[in-house]
C-alpha cells in the first residue's frame, strides 16, 4: 500500500518516532533503520520493513525504488513524505531519504543452531551502541553466527547500533539473555568459551581453537567479572607493548575472531 503524509502532526509519524527511545521499541517489538544502503542489505537478507518512508529525493534511485516495490509487494507500507518529516523521524538534521520500521530481529537462545557457524560472539554488558554495531560487523566479516548479548547490554536495536552495524544486524542473529541461561545452553553441547583477560599469561594466538568457538568480551570498562573468567575454558590475552592497559572491545573482538578464522581456514 502507497500513501502520502505531510503533516508533522499525523499519529503515525508521532508512533514511529517515538521508537528512537527504548522503551516504545520494547512494547511495540519495532525499530527504525534509515539509509539506503542499510536497508538494501536487509533487502537482500530477505528482510524489509514493515514500514517505508522516502522522501521525493528517493524516488529515482534504482535501489530505492526497487526497495519500495519489494516492501509494496509485500504487502508492507510505502509513505511518501517529506524531508522535513524523515528528519523529524530520525532525530537528524541531515536525514535520509529512506527511513524503515522493522519488527525486532532478537532470536532465543534455545533455537540456536551452535553447528550453523565455527564462531560465535558473545559480549557481556556492553554499553557503547558504536562498538557493538562494529561488533556485529566483524560477526559479519568473519561469518560468525550472531552476537550473544549476557546480562544488561545496550540495547541492539538503538538508532546509533543499528547505523553502527552497516546492515550487519540483519544478517547475523542476535540474542538476549542471562549469564546462567548463557552458560548452561553452551554446556548442553560442543563448544569451548574463549574469554579475553587481563589475567593470563596465554597469548591469544596460542592456543589451538577448534570450532565451534565462542568468543566472550567484556565490558568496556570493567572487563569480565572474575565468576564469568572462571568459568572459561581458556582465557587469552592480547599483548600490549605501549602505555594503554587495554584495547577497545570491538578492536579486541575484531583480533580474536580473526584470528580463530585464520586457524580454522589454514587447517581445513
Amino acid at each position: 500500500m502507497r500513501r502520502e503524509i505531510t503533516g508533522y502532526s499525523n499519529p503515525l509519524v508521532k508512533r514511529v518516532r517515538s521508537l528512537r527511545e527504548k522503551k516504545h521499541r520494547k512494547r511495540e517489538g519495532l525499530f527504525l533503520a534509515e539509509g539506503l544502503r542499510i536497508m538494501t542489505e536487509a533487502r537482500e537478507a530477505g528482510i524489509l520493513p514493515e514500514m517505508l518512508f522516502h522522501a521525493s529525493e528517493a524516488d529515482t534511485h534504482p535501489l530505492a525504488v526497487a526497495l519500495m516495490d519489494a516492501v509494496d509487494h509485500a504487502g508492507g507500507e510505502v509513505i511518501a513524505t517529506s524531508a522535513d518529516i524523515l528528519s523529524k523521524i530520525s532525530g537528524k538534521d541531515n536525514a535520509q531519504t529512506v527511513v524503515g520500521v522493522y519488527a525486532d530481529r532478537l532470536t532465543p537462545l534455545a533455537i540456536v543452531d551452535r553447528n550453523e557457524a565455527d564462531i560465535w560472539l558473545v559480549a557481556q554488558s556492553l554499553r557503547d551502541p558504536g562498538n557493538l554495531g562494529t561488533i556485529l560487523r566483524t560477526g559479519d566479516a568473519v561469518g560468525a553466527g550472531g552476537l550473544i548479548l549476557v546480562d544488561d547490554t545496550v540495547d541492539p536495536f538503538s538508532v546509533e547500533a543499528v547505523r553502527a552495524s552497516m546492515g550487519a544486524l540483519f544478517t547475523q542473529k542476535i540474542v538476549q539473555c542471562r549469564w546462567e541461561e548463557f552458560i548452561g545452553w553452551l554446556r548442553s553441547g560442543p563448544g569451548e568459551l574463549i574469554g579475553t583477560s587481563l589475567n593470563t599469561d596465554q597469548d591469544y594466538q596460542q592456543p589451538a581453537y577448534k570450532a565451534p568457538t565462542f568468543l566472550l568480551i567484556g565490558n568496556e570498562a570493567r572487563g569480565l567479572p572474575a565468576d564469568y573468567e572462571a568459568a572459561c575454558d581458556r582465557l587469552v590475552k592480547i599483548p600490549m607493548l605501549g602505555k594503554a592497559d587495554s584495547l577497545n572491545a570491538a578492536v579486541a573482538a575484531a583480533l580474536m575472531a580473526y584470528e580463530v578464522r585464520n586457524q580454522l581456514r589454514r587447517r581445513a
